[in-house]
């Protein structure tokens, strides 16, 4: 298994959007060369900027590179990044390194592992959380699947990125254990809204309210970095609705085949839906507030 060098192992990156533009960033950073690749190439402006190459398709960017990222937006992306013509899986050198940060279906993640292993390539599934402001300070939580060998290999990279990184067990188990992390996030983010949704109705200073209970049993990452958006009428960053009512159907068809019910997360789903059909697929995770206060009839300050 190949050691991780900065200056000597070239670092290839297909997806360069919100996240994945800052997590590249941070190991361009440390001194690793990096050829990218992003639908739309001015999102990879400021990556070419810093000294990135410009790779023209998944595929060119794989045959450059020792280890090739992937951060895109849906399963449908996943599969046409790896097994297109154009994709890593037609580029990759035996011996690269394939991981995929993506959050998708912890069985694609193992159709990649076994198309990866027949090429002689290795795969790993990273899946991560912490958000934007995660990737932009380096703090998110990766969860990872795969062989111990690859993922020991590329750990040094992870570290770049994350301060809490969890080998999972085999390929697929750090996309499993993701699906875990959203139907907790699922949860939260409705308990956040519907609580800072009656302590508006009831009077109370938001601010200090929030100062109260976020030091108490419901202390959690939405309530810390989240609510403070809300109070400022802050929608339009942070995780994209889009791609949260993605993963909370993934984490239902998973529950559906395993046999079992999560009802919680199937409201919060149909919540969510109710969002994008009013046009904020592209908003942050807490626009769920401004549906919740279209069905109680409130209307607060203009934002």
């Amino acid at each position: 298994m190949m050691k991780i060098e900065p200056g000597k192992t070239r670092i290839g990156w297909i997806g360069t959007g919100v996240m994945g533009r800052w997590m590249c960033q941070h190991v361009m950073d440390r001194g690793f060369s990096a050829a990218v690749y992003n639908r739309t190439r001015d999102k990879a402006g400021p990556l070419l900027d810093a000294g990135a190459e410009w790779a023209d398709s998944p595929r060119a960017v794989a045959s450059v590179s020792d280890v090739i990222f992937t951060m895109v937006g849906f399963p449908k992306d996943v599969q046409e990044v790896y097994f297109e013509d154009r994709g890593v899986l037609a580029g990759a050198a035996a011996g690269s390194i394939l991981v995929d940060m993506t959050t998708t279906r912890p069985s694609l993640a193992r159709e990649i592992d076994q198309a990866a292993a027949q090429q002689g390539l290795h795969a790993v599934d990273a899946p991560v959380s912490g958000g934007d402001v995660g990737a932009r300070e380096a703090k998110l939580s990766i969860m990872v699947g795969g062989d111990r060998s690859a993922v020991d290999a590329v750990m040094p990279l992870f570290e770049i990125m994350g301060q809490k990184i969890v080998h999972q067990g085999a390929a697929g188990s750090g996309q499993d254990t993701k699906m875990c992390n959203q139907i907790v996030i699922a949860g939260t983010m409705i308990g956040v809204c519907e609580s800072l949704l009656y302590g508006y109705r009831a009077g109370l200073d938001l601010e200090v309210m929030l100062s109260s209970i976020s030091g108490g049993a419901a202390a959690c990452w939405s309530l810390d970095n989240l609510a403070p958006r809300v109070l400022r009428r802050e929608f339009d960053s942070g995780f994209f609705v889009e791609h949260f009512i993605k993963d909370m159907g993934i984490a239902l068809r998973e529950a559906r085949q395993m046999g079992i019910v999560l009802p919680g997360l199937a409201l919060v789903h149909q919540m969510y839906l109710s969002v994008a059909a009013n046009g904020g697929q592209r908003l942050g995770t807490q626009a769920l507030m401004r549906t919740l206060e279209q069905m109680s009839n409130l209307q607060p300050d203009s934002e």
